[in-house]
């Protein structure tokens, strides 16, 4: 028996983990004889959004970058159209495994803002379910093995089936709102992130000499955030580090220079510090420690990221400057780097 006649899901997705449990949430509608749309947002008119007919079940589906949803699917949300439907909020955290225990993500503000904006619009928020799939965020961890993935994936298959069964017959979960303690202290981390942290990222990849310039990393970059600059791919602030392009080349070339980005730190961290004491001097001890402060250290740093990026980026055409950003990325090693990409769907 189902409540719905419809179920709409609109998805963002990096390396499959949402996208598959869209088609898990389809899977589960389909059985129960429902009208199922998938739309991914990243190949839709953002600015232009066809309002869901009145009848339908919405869904929202995204990935959690630093404690909230990516700008992608904010801005998603943000020109969706008014409506009076009923909507299930669901995201793809980072998922790990100790034994046979599956650690949490932290899901931080996304609930929360999405279900703010979307209220003011006039829609119903039924569930806000989280989904703990493999991280593949090797920029920070090193890569999950194989039985890791394959664990997290039986699991959370089951587990967002009995979800889909159970919202789709008219009821609700909000199994999100168990841990608005922990969601509550990473807010601050949100913010930062969205205002610094992402663009921070986004200045860490690099494309080594295997790259042959096949371009797939730039033509299937859902947000356009890889440009060809100098015979090189080059990430600009855009990049939302979904980790598509880094999981996906098929010559592994794609790396993330921690060498690189520890140097700048340093670097920028002294420049910073002197200029603010040469120039501020009478009244730097004021903002010392104020978001003011933090403010312009920030917008600093990134300016100073911009233009060591670029030359590294040039210098690259160098093979001893090539290989030593290689040889300083922990991407380059087995232990670290391993690749990941979600397992495909194989339905019920």
């Amino acid at each position: 028996m189902t409540a719905y006649q419809k179920l709409v899901v609109y998805y963002f997705s990096g390396t499959g983990n949402s996208e598959n449990v869209a088609k898990w949430m389809a899977d589960i509608a389909i059985e129960k004889g429902m009208e199922v749309s998938l739309i991914n947002i990243a190949k839709t008119e953002r600015r232009h959004i066809e309002s869901p007919k009145p009848d339908a079940l919405i869904a929202f589906i995204s990935p959690i970058h630093g404690f909230n949803y990516p700008p992608v699917m904010l801005n998603f949300l943000f020109h969706f159209p008014k409506g009076w439907n009923k909507v299930l909020l669901l995201n793809t955290r980072a998922g790990m495994l100790i034994g046979e225990w599956i650690t949490p993500g932290l899901t931080g503000i996304a609930f929360y803002f999405s279900a703010f904006i979307l209220k003011l619009k006039g829609y119903s928020i039924q569930s806000m379910f989280p989904v703990d799939l493999p991280s593949n965020w090797i920029s920070v961890h090193p890569g999950l093995n194989e039985r890791t993935v394959k664990y997290l994936h039986e699991r959370n298959q089951e587990k967002v089936y009995r979800f889909a069964r159970k919202v789709l017959s008219g009821g609700s979960d909000f199994r999100g709102l168990y841990e608005i303690i922990q969601d509550t202290l990473v807010a601050p981390i949100s913010l930062g992130y969205f205002f610094m942290g992402r663009f921070l990222f986004a200045k860490t990849y690099y494309a080594s000499s295997d790259c042959d310039n096949c371009d797939l990393c730039i033509k299937s970059c859902p947000v356009k955030a890889i440009k060809n600059v100098d015979n090189r791919p080059f990430w600009t602030f855009n990049c939302e580090s979904c980790m598509r392009c880094m999981s996906n080349c098929p010559k592994r070339a794609i790396e993330t220079g921690h060498g690189s980005v520890l140097v700048v730190g340093l670097l920028s961290s002294l420049f910073i510090s002197g200029l603010f004491y040469s120039f501020f001097r009478q009244w730097f001890f004021e903002i010392e420690g104020t978001f003011l402060g933090f403010i312009l250290k920030s917008a600093l740093f990134l300016g100073i990221l911009a233009v060591w990026y670029r030359i590294m980026h040039f210098a690259m055409r160098f093979k001893f400057v090539e290989r030593i950003i290689v040889y300083t990325s922990l991407t380059k090693y087995k232990f670290w780097g391993r690749r990941y990409k979600a397992l495909k769907n194989t339905g019920k």
